[in-house]
């Protein structure tokens, strides 16, 4: 299927590596030009080589931290008038609530809700102007089953797809839609981190640990980051007009519930 957005602009947060890089592939194999984004320069250059090399597309790499207002605004320099974006940050450390102080949840809000929404005000008016736009917000499957131990995130993440409840039906009609990606488990450096951490305390190889939790989950298997794009790709595309205000969730069946 052609996703009719080839020669389109997209901004893509933490694209380095796992679901951001995902995102980016995809995008990218549908002739999308790209300014993508994370903290750590050599391995975000190393990206843009690759996937500039790999799809013949233009990949502008900003190393920067979009938390940051200074960070936001060289991004949207590289990319004054984006067709589309997809919003991505890295989850909050997990714990317990009675730790957390405001500090802490000012973070969580800035990476994960702030940040965003930054984002969406900097550009939707220009998408609707030109009548065409996708923003895509990557968040968690916990916003649709909390986590105890993931209530920085839970929360923040919440916070935005509350927000992005309202102004996406004020957009839909200018040919601007926004949605969430609401990720499960999915093999990437963070999951396999956690599972290093989990098989260490278990006194057990990491590869074990790794298997008998991918074989627990009702897919079998952990997530692909590939899939995800390829999802991602889609909500992109000229075929999802019609499609705004939803939260798809990727989990492979783990969540048990029929809303």
């Amino acid at each position: 299927m052609d996703m009719g957005i080839r020669g389109r602009k997209a901004i893509v947060c933490a694209a380095s590596k796992g679901l951001g890089k995902g995102c980016a592939m995809a995008l990218a194999e549908e002739g999308v030009d790209l300014v993508i984004n994370a903290r750590t320069k050599s391995e975000l250059e190393a990206t843009a080589e690759e996937i500039a090399k790999k799809f013949g597309v233009k990949v502008t790499a900003v190393a920067v931290d979009v938390t940051t207002e200074a960070g936001r605004n060289q991004v949207l320099a590289a990319c004054p008038e984006p067709d589309i974006i997809v919003n991505n940050a890295g989850g909050p450390p997990p714990g317990n609530f009675r730790d957390w102080n405001r500090e802490d949840w000012i973070k969580a809000l800035d990476a994960n809700m702030l940040t965003p929404i930054e984002f969406i005000k900097a550009s939707v008016d220009g998408m609707m102007k030109r009548g065409f736009g996708r923003i895509v917000n990557i968040t968690s499957s916990s916003v649709k089953a909390p986590i105890d131990i993931l209530g920085l995130s839970n929360g923040a993440r919440s916070g935005l797809t509350g927000f992005v409840a309202g102004v996406a039906r004020t957009t839909v009609r200018h040919g601007v839609t926004i949605n969430g990606l609401l990720p499960g488990p999915f093999d990437t450096d963070r999951l396999r981190g956690t599972m290093r951490v989990r098989a260490s305390k278990a006194g057990v190889a990491f590869e074990q640990e790794y298997a008998a939790s991918a074989k627990a989950h009702p897919a079998g298997r952990f997530g692909t980051a590939e899939e995800f794009g390829k999802m991602c790709a889609f909500l992109c595309s000229v075929h999802a007009g019609y499609m705004t205000g939803q939260n798809i969730l990727m989990d492979g069946g783990q969540y048990p519930g029929t809303y």
